[in-house]
């Protein structure tokens, strides 16, 4: 009787065995690989991602990045000021182990190169700046090419002659921004005036507001800014003018008054520096595009502009794309008249990054 319960027991076992392992005894399914861990990439802002200007312009181009690299994971730190607090910022997302961060203001340079001195392994790309290391790229574009596209809309629109222009910070990269666009205006109309205002601000609403307010009740009839808000777009609608935006469309804040807007397509730069950091061939440079390669462009012209305007912008912008157009070539004169830039002759990129006079038809003074 034993034998027979031990018989049975054993029976009981086996049979699990075959249950648990599966019949005809086949083999465990390996189990799935582990998913690859997402490349981590950091994006640090000056301003809110909302402000409708610079920060939403780069926060689309993240957008996109993440569109077309569904392995990348992003990190977005917004309203970071320049200086030390940038710095700090900066360091804690390479202590995170982003492999790429994006630093896009100007005063971030200095921070973003000494923490890039402290973690060699990260790829830092400062915009707008002008100092690299290894592990460091700067990158922008030429948006004086569009700017003086959409002084063309300002100089046909103004009947006053008189263009009011709300600058940022009296740095070369506005400078160079308030020349291209003034070329563009006196290609068209030769007695037209730009008058500039300092507002030390890339973001204050209401300071930039006021300044082309300023602007309008001594005679500007036209508005165009750098800066990051449509507050000056908004005063010229409020004062049935006109007005030119800049950073992305701007038109929908003030739909009566925005001619065309200079406007910024990052994304597919951003694409771009992430592949070749992925593939293990990137290399710190300094970029500086063209209009060609359609990193910046203008918005779609308002329906205030006329067809003969449209038809100049649509020439001018043909021969700037094919390399025909240098809005920098000479000659060029200074606000006194003098020659800077002789006939024949194209102002070099190093003397447009340390830009420190304006053109003639530019009325105002550059801070030191």
């Amino acid at each position: 009787m034993k034998n027979r319960y031990v018989i049975l027991a054993v029976a009981l076992v086996f049979a699990a065995a075959l249950v648990l392992g599966g019949c005809g005894g086949g083999e465990k399914k390996p189990a799935a690989p582990a998913a690859p861990e997402k490349m981590k990439v950091a994006f640090v802002y000056i301003g809110p991602v909302g402000d409708a200007g610079w920060t939403y312009a780069h926060e689309q181009g993240r957008k996109y990045l993440m569109e077309k690299m569904p392995d990348v994971q992003s990190t977005i730190i917004e309203s970071v000021p320049e200086g030390a607090d940038s710095e700090r910022v900066i360091t804690q997302l390479a202590e995170q182990g982003h492999k790429v961060i994006f630093t896009t203001s100007f005063g971030y340079m200095d921070p973003t190169i000494n923490v890039a001195k402290k973690y060699p392994n990260v790829v830092f790309m400062h915009c707008s700046g002008f100092k690299t290391a290894k592990n460091v790229g700067t990158y922008f574009g030429r948006i004086e090419e569009a700017r003086y596209l959409t002084g063309i809309a300002a100089g046909k629109a103004t009947k006053s002659n008189v263009i009011g222009y709300v600058a940022a910070f009296p740095i070369p990269e506005v400078v160079r921004g308030i020349n291209g666009f003034t070329l563009g205006v006196r290609s068209v109309n030769p007695n037209a005036k730009v008058k500039v205002i300092w507002t030390n601000t890339w973001y204050d609403p209401a300071k930039e507001k006021q300044a082309a307010i300023s602007l309008l009740d001594a005679g500007a009839d036209v508005i165009a800014q750098h800066q990051d808000t449509p507050g000056p777009q908004q005063a010229a609608e409020e004062k049935g003018k006109f007005s030119v935006g800049y950073n992305t469309d701007m038109s929908k804040m003030a739909p009566k008054a925005v001619l065309t807007s200079a406007i910024w397509n990052w994304g597919p730069y951003y694409v771009k520096v992430i592949d070749s950091v992925k593939k293990g061939t990137w290399k710190s440079e300094q970029y500086w595009g063209h209009m060609s390669d359609g990193i910046v462009d203008i918005a779609p012209l308002g329906p205030m502009v006329k067809e003969d305007t449209k038809k100049l912008i649509a020439d001018a912008k043909a021969k700037i794309v094919k390399g025909e157009l240098k809005i920098f070539a000479g000659p060029l004169k200074d606000q006194s008249g003098a020659v800077k830039v002789p006939a024949g002759q194209v102002m070099s990129d190093k003397d447009q990054l340390g830009w420190t006079w304006f053109v003639e038809g530019v009325e105002g003074t550059i801070p030191k």
